[in-house]
């Protein structure tokens, strides 16, 4: 089945080309569009200061990504986490910006734009003129948001999650579990066993027998008028 990759960042700031770095990511392995509950995470010292405004949208501060390490230092265990399969992301332009401005400073070949799949762009073109945040993505689909205090890059990718299900057409889509992978730089968890649904068609000998076993039985209630 197809493996892509949802992900998340945080950010000092809105734009790399002005120095603003990555803070965290995080990351949910997909297969078949639904979580396997394998997962990425980390934090970063942005080698700079974190802006109070910043601090206010993801709650992160500089203290606490004091000897959290370099993004140079996890470059490759994020590229190894993902692979070559899509990349979704909500906003996914943004995302891609910070990591390539990280990629290239670390001396890594940028992310190919062609795997990027924004769920921004399916969701304007599904809810024309409406308020497409995640935020009212998850209120729209009736996806509970009361954790959700601050821009929590691996609460985002949860969240967005049961989003991408939704856009992709609802959980008929497929069948999956997903698993919490909040612990640690790089948490990976086994996917959990795949379950098949059995249709059971008796046959025309079965039917026969089973209602000779009903007649032989006295005031079944099932049969009274």
């Amino acid at each position: 089945m197809k493996r892509s990759i949802l992900f998340d960042t945080e950010t000092t700031g809105l734009d790399p080309a002005t120095g603003d770095r990555v803070i965290e990511i995080a990351a949910l392995e997909l297969v078949g569009d639904l979580p396997t509950g394998r997962s990425y995470r980390t934090l970063i010292d942005p080698e700079r200061d974190v802006p109070e405004e910043a601090s206010r949208v993801h709650g992160f501060t500089e203290a606490d990504l004091e000897g959290q390490p370099k993004f140079a230092d996890i470059a490759d265990a994020f590229l190894s986490f993902i692979g070559d399969d899509p990349l979704i992301a909500h906003n996914a332009r943004f995302d891609f910006g910070f990591l390539n401005a990280e990629l290239k400073r670390a001396g890594r070949k940028p992310l190919d734009m062609g795997r990027m799949v924004d769920t921004l762009d399916m969701a304007r073109e599904r809810f024309p003129g409406m308020p497409n945040s995640l935020d009212a993505l998850c209120r729209r689909f009736g996806i509970d948001l009361s954790a959700r205090t601050t821009h929590n890059a691996l609460l985002d990718c949860k969240l967005l999650a049961d989003v991408y299900v939704e856009l992709m057409g609802g959980r008929q889509h497929g069948l999956g579990l997903v698993a919490d992978g909040s612990h640690g730089h790089a948490v990976m968890y086994e996917a959990p066993v795949n379950r098949r649904i059995v249709r059971v068609v008796p046959t025309q000998a079965e039917l026969e027998a089973h209602r000779a076993f009903v007649e032989d039985l006295k005031e079944a209630v099932w049969t009274a008028q």
